[in-house]
């Protein structure tokens, strides 16, 4: 795939997205828009096109990536509407309906992406949702191009808001639970780089034999459970803290959170 790539805002995730790229090797060519264009200077060094105009970034690529703010999203697509039209178009911004971009461009192709932080090491989980004009050819170049930053999934766009409570937030979640077992850690007299890189390692681990194995969370738990051990000593406390009802709460509080800003901006 060759397509020349321009992503539209530099921010973290903009800047996620190069980067990822980059590392992948992407043979396509790639621009990069950033108002302040001076902050991206750098890209140049590594092949990537620079620029502070939205609309020549637009205009000489195949496919568009929109990492700016809601609040200004439509002003950008307003600004560039002519040079998106008939492209692939590829929004990251938060609660942004594919039909409210579709509305503002109606001749482009919309791709509305959540990606997570995790972006920034070629981890995210990227669950994303396409307008009815998006082809079976769009989305094999999304999925290609989404690959590079993790792994990714089509959805439909009504599972959008809890994907966002689930993947989106889910860094956050897990990053007390990692600092908790690092705490934890230090409690019981471990180095505090040993505590920070045991509790970290522990998380992708299993997260890793639950992605690639046919385990179960369940089961890797059960696996490492032995009568009268340590771990179901562990897990009888874990489970009287309550913890796995806080994170269900959790959840549903950041899912109607999501419901609610959506609203408020449709």
């Amino acid at each position: 795939m060759k397509d020349k790539v321009a992503v539209i805002g530099m921010g973290v995730i903009g800047g996620a997205v190069v980067n990822s790229l980059l590392k992948g090797k992407y043979e396509g060519k790639i621009v990069a828009a950033e108002l302040f264009v001076e902050k991206i200077k750098d890209l140049e060094k590594q092949g990537v096109t620079v620029t502070k105009d939205n609309k020549k970034a637009a205009k000489t690529a195949d496919i568009i990536i929109l990492s700016v703010k809601p609040n200004i999203l439509k002003s950008v697509l307003t600004e560039a509407s002519k040079e998106l039209e008939n492209k692939l178009v590829i929004s990251v911004a938060a609660a942004v309906t594919v039909d409210f971009c579709k509305r503002v461009v109606p001749k482009a192709r919309f791709v509305r992406v959540m990606p997570n932080v995790a972006i920034k090491v070629q981890e995210s989980f990227t669950a994303y949702c396409c307008d009815p004009d998006v082809t079976e050819q769009d989305k094999q170049k999304v999925q290609t191009i989404l690959g590079y930053m993790g792994k990714a999934m089509e959805i439909d766009e009504k599972y959008m808001d809890a994907v966002t409570a689930v993947s989106g937030s889910g860094p956050g979640y897990l990053s007390i639970i990692i600092e908790a077992l690092t705490y934890a850690g230090l409690k019981v007299g471990l180095p505090r780089d040993l505590a920070a890189q045991s509790a970290a390692q522990a998380v992708l681990g299993t997260a890793k034999l639950v992605l690639e194995t046919d385990q179960t969370a369940a089961q890797i738990r059960d696996s490492v459970t032995t009568p009268g051990g340590t771990t179901i000593e562990a897990i009888a406390e874990v489970e009287a803290s309550g913890i796995r009802q806080a994170l269900m709460r959790a959840v549903e509080a950041a899912t109607k959170k999501s419901e609610t800003i959506r609203k408020n901006w449709e």
